[in-house]
């Protein structure tokens, strides 16, 4: 592809690159152009007037593989839900960002009625990154929001939940099976929004992808055949013992729905109080499109599990 036609490249193009060719793509031009043109904070105020008194702050973490992005969400007029939130996006491993309406938007939201947010970012698996840098950096953060908890979010550490959508959702499991492993203290509680949490989320037994698009993005970010199997790398090969109580929402139309209902049950087995919510009619990565009503839903089911 000719240098000046990298930044003419949108999302949707390269969604339908080869696996291997979007690898290469994003570590050399790093994000595809998105084209939508309301999702910015101003947009989204606009369209939703309710989000217009979160207030936002940007912090950065010294990570164990550089700096990071971090972004606070807080309405003072909310009336408290007494947690709060700290929230990593999807992206494949790949991409992703804080301004992304699945960072964005969904932090707004839940700050709006009352769930203080941390919303955070981590080091993509691109230019020979695998895990467990991602993995390693979630923990940072989340380490970082107890230490910063009252002064970021207002509340005490012991009642932060943890989350995230797609690949943050298996980046925060794996991250509380870590923390189980080193029988350091677990989330108050857990959200994994379509998550995948097996190396083929689309048959749960499988230890290898059967569709060469997922075995690529599979093993993009597992790094080796050792990690295919571990359990903080794919939680759902776990046991589900030490796990706060999680809500774990998937997808009508997303092939990962097995992945998805493999954990809650593996959870329920552990006597983990797990609920599990499959939402109709929607498809993978809905609550990056502020303007579909299944994500409205999980949003609102988001906010009443979180007591807000």
């Amino acid at each position: 592809m000719p240098e000046n036609a990298a930044s003419e490249v949108t999302s949707a193009e390269f969604r339908r690159m080869p696996v291997a060719d979007m690898i290469e793509w994003i570590g050399r031009n790093g994000e595809p152009t998105d084209p939508r043109d309301d999702i910015d904070a101003d947009s989204l105020v606009r369209r939703f007037p309710h989000l217009g008194a979160v207030a936002t702050r940007d912090v950065t973490l010294d990570g164990p593989n550089g700096p990071l992005p971090g972004r606070i969400y807080v309405d003072e007029t909310a009336q408290a839900a007494g947690v709060g939130f700290v929230w990593a996006h999807g992206g494949a491993f790949l991409g992703g960002h804080l301004d992304i309406p699945e960072a964005n938007w969904t932090s707004l939201e839940l700050a709006s009625r009352g769930v203080p947010v941390l919303s955070i970012d981590y080091t993509k698996c691109v230019r020979g990154v695998h895990y467990p840098v991602p993995s390693d950096d979630v923990l940072a953060w989340w380490e970082e929001a107890r230490s910063h908890s009252l002064e970021w979010l207002g509340v005490p550490g012991d009642r932060l939940v943890l989350g995230g959508a797609s690949a943050g959702a298996t980046l925060t499991a794996g991250a509380v099976q870590r923390l189980i492993d080193a029988e350091r203290p677990v989330p108050a509680g857990l959200i994994l929004v379509y998550p995948a949490l097996h190396p083929d989320p689309t048959d749960p037994t499988a230890v290898a992808p059967k569709a060469a698009h997922l075995d690529g993005l599979t093993m993009n970010f597992a790094g080796s055949l050792a990690a295919l199997t571990d359990p903080q790398v794919f939680p759902g090969w776990g046991n589900g013992r030490g796990f706060p109580r999680t809500f774990v929402v998937a997808c009508e139309r997303d092939a990962f729905v097995p992945s998805a209902e493999a954990f809650v049950r593996t959870l329920e087995r552990a006597g983990v109080a797990a609920q599990y919510r499959l939402e109709l009619d929607s498809h993978h990565g809905h609550i990056d499109e502020p303007s579909d009503a299944g994500a409205h839903r999980t949003l609102a089911a988001m906010r009443e599990w979180l007591g807000a």
